[in-house]
């Protein structure tokens, strides 16, 4: 089993989105490791996305990550990183495939509901980032 970091966005909680996004991560699969609510500060979001930084949309990504709360967490299944982003669909909801989590309740590129690791390494270090190790056992 692997286990990869996600985020239901500011967006999705504002939606009322988190129950029905959790409920598709469970029936497709995985076991939520560790979850939690987070409302992330501008230092926070800025060292998360810092690999962004430099980039035109990196200010109004940390405007959005801090503008509600979010929920973190670990997921773990079978080649964990690459099913979930399977299950999250493209990041233009408009050519995420059909029963994608961004396909279905997606607003924008911009809004569009959920985040995920994009390799092993990453996921460990976000993982890091937002738990202490026992949390995610």
């Amino acid at each position: 089993m692997n286990k990869t970091f996600a985020i239901i966005k500011p967006d999705a909680v504002e939606r009322g989105l988190a129950g029905k996004i959790l409920a598709l991560i469970e029936e497709n699969g995985f076991k939520i490791k560790a979850l939690r609510m987070a409302r992330l500060t501008e230092p926070e979001a800025k060292g998360f996305y810092a690999v962004h930084e430099g980039k035109p949309f990196f200010e109004e990504l940390v405007n959005f990550m801090t503008s509600g709360p979010c929920y973190v967490m670990c997921l773990e299944k079978d080649d964990a990183v690459a099913e979930w982003r399977k299950l999250m669909g493209a990041t233009n909801p408009q050519h995420a495939d059909a029963g994608t989590i961004r396909r279905t309740f997606a607003e924008s590129t911009g809004r569009n509901c959920v985040h995920g690791s994009d390799a092993d390494y990453t996921a460990q270090a976000e993982l890091a980032y937002f738990f202490r190790t026992f949390e995610t056992l």
